[in-house]
Parts: structure tokens; sequence; C-alpha cells
């Protein structure tokens, strides 16, 4: 922990004497001016949650035709620049400021806000807000200074300041506490402690000692089309051998030839054999028809799918995501400058749109292969849609004409179900809606929120109604446009219709599931993280943000390869990752090869690939606040991730670890999923036992929740339109101790306590341990590998580059991670809450995110193998050559090396 010395003065307080070197801090409580006319509104305005205030109050002005002034005086205690923030309301804010009473006013930035809070008292999302502001770089000459600030919005004048600072060095905003004045220090990454990361240049030459290009094929497709094995659960290649992929998602494919080549060999030698490309294929202009596409994205796909081709690595597309602004030029009535969520699923218009952008995709001649993607065998899997539903809180936005066109299809439902409109109603004992339209044919759709209720009588049956007529929508949707990808342009891929959830994991997302049925491949997007608030948090990392650091060791059942997998389908995770800003990834390679072996899960994309190689600087150059520049929260292109991928891979994809057999069978007939009657297992949510009881399938020979530690145990499946009588669960007691807080794999191969935040597998080829393994006795022994650790947390992987068993290999990788922060780096221990008020989390907020290089936590172990084969150890480089010789100690059968402390890859060898 390094501490900067640091001065600060304020009106009410007495400036601290201090040697020149050390930073000069002035904070100035905005309540405390030398002299002010100002307007306050007691009785709205000031009514703030003061306990968010620096020091209990501000400063403000609401009046209309009254501006607001407010001027201070304080000394300055040496010449030089200061960096200038204010805490004040931005919101529809005018403020401005000027020195020495001289000059014209000069209007303060409020677009470059952060760590805004709603202070209401009533919780009102209104006026009242603080949050701190960037004014610039000021010259101060050391002696008296005064400043004076003007409130003058549009609104009724309306303004307030909390406080404002001037200081010598660059500020970092802390909330409402004062530099030095908080309890909690800030703990910056200590360089004593870390090595800076820092990949060498990779040439790609024969000579490495770690390259996994040769798993895979020649050319991808070279044998025809990926196929599902004749179970329908898993996949082969077009000659029938089964295959598992190491998969990632990438947006090099907007970059140049040159790095689109270099990024499809730097994957292979890694390890990956599926890329999957998440693109937007419409046209980005304002006054574009509907029909028309993105010349430039096809042909960045087309050149990618050949660079991941000549390296035999598949690819895997999807073409539309609903987040985009429809312009008014799409003709969606209604929806001019607006998102489309769930109209793809209803409305004729935009699934003609979608038709032209995907024929011009998957038709078009490929210049760089001469076939087009329809026949492209390196082209693996064909994703209809991301991330949309009918069953997810969106769809309550749907409104006016769409709200109406979706209700106008509810009626043609209805009618073909009971004959009129006037018999439903009659069915549903007379339950109405306030947008019943029965002369229109039009009928009211109840939000989403009322199917995650209970529900009686009549509007239980219509709601139930609802729950199917939605779900078929998209079952339907999706068949009809499998036909026309398949019928109408010839592709001859694998489909899988769409990858998200719905807004109930217990109660609505079978229903969700089913729909995806219409097609082969089953598929969710399911991250791992921790808490991350910010007001930019869901796409960027910044000073001011507040985090929690929970290692999916210690929240077993969130680890996202916990999935109910439909029978006779094989099962994707198209997008996670261990999500930044969280201190804890290295562990997720490890675990998700360990628990995807077990469970039969075929692929999980990392999402995502940001650089051609290692992503060395993720910070934003573009989205510069202040000479503070946020970090890119979605890239996976990291040292405790892709350093983690080699061992794994090889692991996961050779089968070093057995799958076991299905310990939950769920069947479930369809009028069950339409009644959301509770399954007998769920992969989140909560169950609510007083709610739900008496709720199964009355058919069901289990009529109890199913410990959700059996995802950990084995393979959890599940069977639409089948007999609940035949449900099956094996005898999870030897696997899960609920009180110790240990779950098993029914293989013997896994091992998971998360009370201590540990997993260890040991298997015949893969043996390993991730976690916290000082807090484990720092000392863990496999089979034939013992580890000794000082690291607080690492993960570690041994596995053989000769196919043979570890105590007979005459080539073992041991993989290291541990984790990473960028070079100055800051934050603090802090109690925050959630976003709606109701939790409180125990974590860190963050002071500075630092600059590159990465710095890894410096690896602190000794490794022991029993093998009689190994005679000495190679320490590798980020480019897989021999960086240095590591000194050996054989001891009988038994080699021990102590591993450097930049070791992420490591040879030993005969």
């Amino acid at each position: 922990m390094h501490l900067k010395r640091i001065v600060w003065i304020a009106v009410v307080f007495v400036l601290i004497g201090a040697p020149a070197a050390e930073s000069a801090v002035i904070w100035i409580e905005g309540e405390k001016p030398t002299s002010h006319k100002m307007n306050r509104h007691p009785w709205w305005y000031d009514k703030v949650k003061r306990e968010h205030l620096s020091a209990g109050d501000w400063i403000s002005n609401f009046a209309k035709g009254k501006e607001g002034v407010a001027s201070y005086k304080f000394t300055a205690p040496t010449s030089g620049k200061y960096d200038f923030w204010v805490r004040a309301n931005p919101i529809a804010t005018k403020l401005s400021y000027r020195f020495d009473a001289k000059g014209p006013w000069r209007l303060i930035d409020m677009s470059q806000a952060i760590q805004k809070a709603n202070i209401a008292a009533d919780g009102k999302p209104d006026l009242r807000f603080v949050s701190w502001v960037p004014v610039g770089e000021i010259t101060l000459k050391k002696g008296a200074v005064s400043v004076s600030f003007r409130m003058h919005s549009d609104n009724s004048n309306h303004g307030a300041l909390d406080a404002f600072v001037l200081s010598t060095d660059k500020f970092a905003p802390q909330g409402a506490a004062k530099p030095g004045a908080n309890s909690t220090p800030t703990e910056t990454v200590s360089n004593k402690t870390t090595w800076a990361f820092k990949p060498a240049a990779d040439k790609f030459t024969n000579d490495a000692l770690l390259d996994l290009r040769y798993l895979n094929e020649k050319i991808a497709g070279q044998s025809g089309f990926v196929q599902r094995t004749k179970d329908g659960n898993d996949f082969a290649l077009g000659d029938g051998t089964p295959v598992r992929f190491w998969a990632v998602g990438s947006n090099v494919y907007r970059k140049t030839p040159a790095e689109m080549d270099r990024h499809a060999r730097f994957l292979a030698k890694l390890g990956v054999n599926m890329v999957r490309m998440h693109a937007s294929l419409y046209s980005k202009s304002k006054t574009s028809k509907i029909t028309d596409v993105n010349d430039k994205e096809i042909d960045g796909i087309q050149r990618m799918v050949a660079a991941l081709k000549k390296q035999g690595i598949y690819s895997t597309i999807s073409p539309f995501w609903a987040h985009v602004t429809a312009p008014p030029s799409w003709g969606i009535d209604g929806y001019a400058n607006a998102q489309p969520w769930g109209l793809l699923f209803f409305n004729e218009k935009l699934q003609t749109g979608y038709k032209a952008w995907v024929k011009e995709l998957y038709t078009r001649k490929s210049p760089y292969t001469g076939v087009a993607l329809k026949d492209e065998p390196a082209v693996a899997i064909i994703q209809i849609k991301n991330e949309d539903s009918l069953l997810f809180w969106t769809m309550q936005g749907i409104r006016g004409p769409q709200k109406k066109l979706l209700g106008a299809k509810f009626a043609q439902w209805l009618i073909k179900k009971y004959g009129s409109l006037d018999k439903a109603k009659l069915a549903w004992k007379g339950a109405g809606h306030k947008d019943d339209n029965f002369a229109e044919r039009v009928v009211g759709i109840y939000i989403i929120w009322e199917m995650t209720r209970p529900q009686k009588g009549g509007k239980a049956l219509r709601i139930n109604d609802e729950t199917q007529f939605l779900s078929e929508t998209m079952h339907s949707f999706y068949k009809e446009i499998a036909d026309y990808h398949r019928k109408t342009l010839g592709c001859r891929q694998i489909i899988n219709p769409m990858n998200w959830t719905s807004a109930d994991p217990v109660l609505l997302n079978d229903a969700e599931r089913w729909s995806q049925t219409a097609c082969e491949v089953i598929a969710v997007n399911k991250y791992y993280g921790g808490v991350h608030t910010g007001e930019n948090s869901g796409w960027r990392i910044e000073p001011g943000d507040r985090i929690t650091n929970e290692s999916a060791l210690h929240n077993p059942e969130r680890i996202p390869t916990c999935l109910k997998q439909v029978v006779g389908h094989p099962m994707l995770i198209t997008e996670s990752t261990w999500v930044p800003p969280l201190l804890y990834q290295s562990e997720g390679p490890l675990l998700i090869a360990a628990y995807q072996s077990l469970t039969g899960v075929d692929a999980f994309y990392w999402f995502n690939m940001t650089a051609a190689t290692w992503q060395t600087d993720p910070r934003f150059p573009w989205a510069k606040v202040r000479g503070r520049n946020p970090l890119y929260k979605w890239s996976s292109s990291t040292p405790s991730i892709l350093g983690g991928f080699p061992a794994n891979a090889l692991l996961f994809r050779k089968g070093y670890l057995k799958q076991g057999r299905t310990v939950v069978h769920e069947e479930r007939s369809l009028d069950n999923l339409w009644r959301r009657k509770v399954p007998i297992i769920s992969e989140a949510g909560t169950f609510d036992p007083n709610r739900n009881k008496g709720d199964y399938a009355p058919e069901s020979t289990i009529k109890q929740e199913v410990d959700r530690l059996a995802f950990l145990v084995g393979p959890v499946e599940v069977k639409y339109d089948g007999d609940p009588a035949k449900n099956k669960a094996a005898n999870l007691t030897p696997y899960i101790n609920r009180k110790k807080k240990v779950v098993k794999s029914i293989t013997g191969q896994i091992e998971l306590d998360y009370a201590t935040g540990l997993c260890k597998v040991d298997a015949p080829k893969a043996q390993g341990v991730t976690g916290f393994l000082k807090a484990a006795g720092g000392k863990i022994k496999l089979s034939d590998v013992t580890i000794e650790s000082g690291n607080d947390y690492a993960a570690v992987t041994v596995v053989p580059l000769d196919d043979k068993p570890i105590a007979s290999s005459k080539k073992l990788l041991v993989q290291i991670g541990t984790t990473q922060r960028m070079t100055g780096w800051a934050d603090r221990k802090i109690n925050f809450k959630s976003k709606d008020g109701k939790k409180t989390f125990s974590g860190r907020e963050i002071v500075s995110v630092g600059a590159p290089p990465w710095r890894i936590a410096n690896t602190q172990a000794t490794i022991t193998v029993t093998n009689p084969h190994l005679t000495q150890a190679a320490l590798l480089d980020t480019a897989g050559h021999a960086a240095a010789k590591v000194d050996v100690k054989r001891t009988g059968a038994k080699l021990t090396v102590k591993c450097p402390q930049t070791t992420i890859w490591l040879i030993l060898s005969k």
C-alpha cells in the first residue's frame, strides 16, 4: 500500500504547512461562502439526503427570475497549476465561475459529470442530484484568491454546490469523502509484489515449445459441415468425428486483414477452434431503407471466416441484436429513433429487412474463398438473433401500433384455439383487459410481471394462454427463419435461434428454452462477475465506480455452466467471461474446462476478443475525461483469461476429464410450461416454498426442488413435451455436503470447497487447483502433483503435451494465473448500496484505473510431480518460446521446481 501525503484546506479548517514536494489540496464547502445572493427553496429543492453531502449541506438556488451567486476567498499555498473540480448538481444545470471577479463567466461542462447520485429525500428522479464535475486546469498564484459561482439554469435558475476542490496533483473524487479524511486508506497496486506484463512479439515460428495449432484441422471444414451426433446432444465434424469447441467471441473482423490473419494464428496457438462474430448487418445510414445492408460488415465477416478457416477454426455468426436505434427511414410505425425490442418476432416489415440482410450475408460469393458463406463448411453455426425474448422484461416496452399489432395476432391465435374471442373470454370466466377491443379483433396483453406472480380464477387462465401464445410466436418465428435460411438461401449450417433468458428463471425459463427447440442448437448468454455500479458501468470502468470482488468459488451456483440442458440439442454459452473489473478472473478457464467436461455443455464463448493478440491497453482514448482514461469493460484478451487458455483448452478438447452420468432428468409437459408450474430444478431465481407450495406438475414423481448444486455433480437435463412421471434424480447425498460447503462431481475428479473457495481437479491427464490457496493451507496434494503456494489466490493447471498420463508423460505444461491490475490502479474499502437501495455491499471504490502495462501478482509456487522421466524445466514467454532455464530438484521419482515470479507457462520435460 502506497499513500501520498497530502495537505488540504477548507474555509472551516486550518492550513497545515508542508514541504514543497507534498501535494496541496484546497477543499471548500459550498455552504460556507464569504458572501452570496442565493434564493433557496426549503420546501422542495433543499429536501435532500444530507448524509450524501460532504459536510451535511449544500448551497442552492431555485427561483424564477432570480439568479444565484456565491463567492469564496481562500489562500493558495503555492503557485502553479491546479486540477479544479466541483461537486454540484449536474441535471439541466447552468453553473458558471470566474476567479477574482475578473473576466467573463465561464460555463462548466456538466456532460463530464461522474459519480452521479440521486439525493432527493423522497427518492424521486427529479432535479435533485449531485456529482463530481471536472472543470479543468487552473493556474493560481500563491496567496489570496477569490472565486465566484453563478447559477443561471433555464429552469428556475436552479443549481446547487456541495463543495469545490483545487489540487496540485490529479484529483480522484471519492464521493463525499475529503482526501485523506476517510478511515479506509487507498490501496495502490505495488510494483514490489507484481511484475509488468509486456508480451513478446510473436513471429509464429515452428520452434515454439507451446503451440496448440496441431489440435485443429489443416483447414476448418475439410471433411464437411459440422453436424450433430446421432443422439443430437453434441457436435461432430463432417466425417462424424466427435468434436469439442474451445470458443471465443471476437470483433477483430472489423480490423485490418493483417490483424485478422495474426488473430487467427494467435487463437489457434492457444487452443481455440471456434470464433463467434456478433455483427450488425443493417446499414448505419440514417436515411437507409430497412433492406439496405452494411457492405463493410459483410466484407469483414467474409475476410475473417477465410482467415480463421486457414487456421482450422470454425465460425459462428450472429447477425442481429435489437439494441439498435431504428431510423425513421425504416418505417416501423411508432418506432422512429427507438430500439425495436421484441418486434422481430411478429413485425413483418422488420422481418423483411432481416431477411434481406442475411440473404446478402450468406449468398454473396466471398472474394477471399470464392464460396458464398451458405456453402462454406468453415461456418459451423448460424445464430438467428442475439438477446431478445417476448418472455423477458423488455417485452413490457412494446408500445403504440406495435403493441396493437401483437394484440391483433393474439386475437387470431385465440380464434384458432377457441373458435371466437367471445368463447375465449368465456373460457377465461370473463376476465378482461383494458386494451381489449374485440370489435377490432385486438386483445390486450398483460405485462410480463403478471406471469411472474401467482394468479387466480379467470385471469390465471387468460395469462396461461398469453404465455403459450408468446412462446409459440417465438417458436414459429424461429422455425420460419430457419426454413428461410435452409430452403430459400440454401444454408447448410446448424442453426441456433437465440441466446437469452426470461423474466423469471423458475417459472418462465423452460418456456423460453422450449421456443428454441424449433432449431438444432440451444444457447444462452451467461456471465460471471461481482457487483459493479457507476454511471457508465455497463460498458466502462472508471474512478468512482464501486465494485465487489466475489470469486465464483464462493458462489458455485453462479458458475455459468450450471445449466439445464435440453435432450437432443447441443448446449452453447455464446457469451460469457469473468467480467472486469473483477479481481478473481484466473479461476475462470479452469472452472469452465472442468465443468464443461463434466456436464457436457458443448461450447463456452469467451467474450470478447478486442485485440489481435494480447490486449495491453484497454483504455478509451476517445472517452478521455480530463486526462483520465476509463477502461473498456468487455474484454477477455487479457493475461488472466488468455493466459489460462492453453492447458484448459487442451484439457477440455482432449477429454481429459470424464463426462458424468445424468444426475437429474426432468420431463415437462407443454401444458405445465404454459401454466408456469414449478420445475424440479431451476438454474437461478428464488423459489418461494410458501408461494409455490403444491405448484409442481401433479404428475411429477418429485415434488420438491432438487438441490441446485446438482449442476456441479453431473449433467442435468430436461425433455419438453414429455411425461413428468418419468422425472428422476440421483441420490446426491454422497456428493453434496451443505454443512461443510463441499460439492464433489459424480466422476470423483472434481471437488469444490465453497467455504474456503477452492476447486481441485484430479485425473490421470489433468490435475490442478484454483482459488484461495493460502487459506487452504498453502499445500495441495493431488494424485501425481503437489502444489505449494504462498499466493493468496491463484490457478494452477498441469496437463501433458504428449497425451500421456501425468505420471508417465515426457512433456508437461504447468500453467499458472494470479491476479491483474493496471499499473497505478488504486481503490479503497467502502460499503455501498445497490441502485434500488435495498442491499448493502462491502466492496471497493475505484480511485484510479491506472495505465499500462498490466501488473501481474508474482507467482509464489513450487510444483512437485511424481514422474520418473522429467529432468528439466523451461520458463516460457508469452509467445510460447523458452525464455529461461529453471532449476529443478529430483528426489527419487519426484521432480520439484520452484516457479519464477513471472510464470504463466512452464514446460517440464525429459
